[in-house]
């Protein structure tokens, strides 16, 4: 529905389900893609299955100076600027507050936040000087609702909502969009280990009757990366079955 034909994306935590699916749409769409993750073997063969489209680039985000050189390396594979910018890489180390150790904190606000915004900034310059860039972030539910025992996940993708927000502000005026998409409850390798009974009690709790797949984040993500949402920046889309409407 959407032509990319063109343009180069960098999608981070390419190798998890939600990841997987937006380069997969993206590549679909016409869309050169560097696939980032921190498992090169599983990258390389997600790229193999998508041919010429895709290149790999590796890194742990939480580690000073990666995401630049993750940005660099994208751009050199990819022998272009980047014109997509996906943030989806993200990490969970979920605990009562009273119980969250400091280094759980900082390594969930370095990857999820700080990575995001470090990315973000690296590929800023490309963006201006071509008067075109996307850059989709992909947050939570729970940066609107919070979650018992995930204060730092919900810290961490609020400030990801507040950091898009304010970058879509300064980017407006050079064709730049900067957006997020909201999954809820998506049937991923993370959910396989929930019982069938906890499974539909969560769907139960849907008006929609049933958990997410990754392609109905990956859709909302191409949408958003597309020419056609020139005049959407600064939001969310929420992609959660009704279960939050917000």
């Amino acid at each position: 529905m959407f032509d990319l034909t063109g343009k180069h994306a960098l999608v981070t935590g390419a190798s998890g389900g939600i990841g997987a699916a937006i380069a997969r749409m993206l590549v679909e769409a016409g869309a050169k893609v560097a696939l980032h993750g921190t498992r090169r073997e599983v990258l390389e063969a997600m790229a193999a299955g998508l041919g010429n489209a895709a290149c790999v680039v590796t890194g742990n985000l939480g580690e000073p100076g990666v995401p630049e050189a993750v940005a660099a390396e994208a751009e050199k594979a990819l022998g272009a600027p980047v014109d997509i910018l996906v943030n989806n890489a993200g990490i969970t180390r979920d605990q009562l507050g009273l119980r969250l150790k400091d280094d759980d904190w900082d390594a969930v606000i370095a990857v999820n936040l700080t990575a995001t915004f470090k990315l973000s900034r690296a590929v800023m310059k490309g963006m201006m000087k071509q008067r075109w860039g996307r850059i989709v972030n992909v947050t939570s539910v729970v940066a609107a609702t919070g979650n018992p025992g995930q204060s730092n996940y919900a810290a961490s993708k609020a400030g990801v909502t507040g950091l898009s927000k304010a970058l879509a502000a300064e980017l407006a005026s050079r064709a730049i969009t900067v957006n997020c998409v909201a999954p809820g409850y998506i049937a991923t390798a993370m959910t396989d280990v929930i019982s069938d009974e906890q499974k539909a009690k969560l769907s139960g709790a849907i008006p929609a009757g049933r958990m997410g797949t990754p392609e109905d984040v990956a859709a909302a993500v191409v949408f958003l990366a597309s020419p056609e949402a020139a005049y959407v920046t600064g939001t969310t889309l929420h992609v959660n079955g009704g279960m939050a409407m917000i």
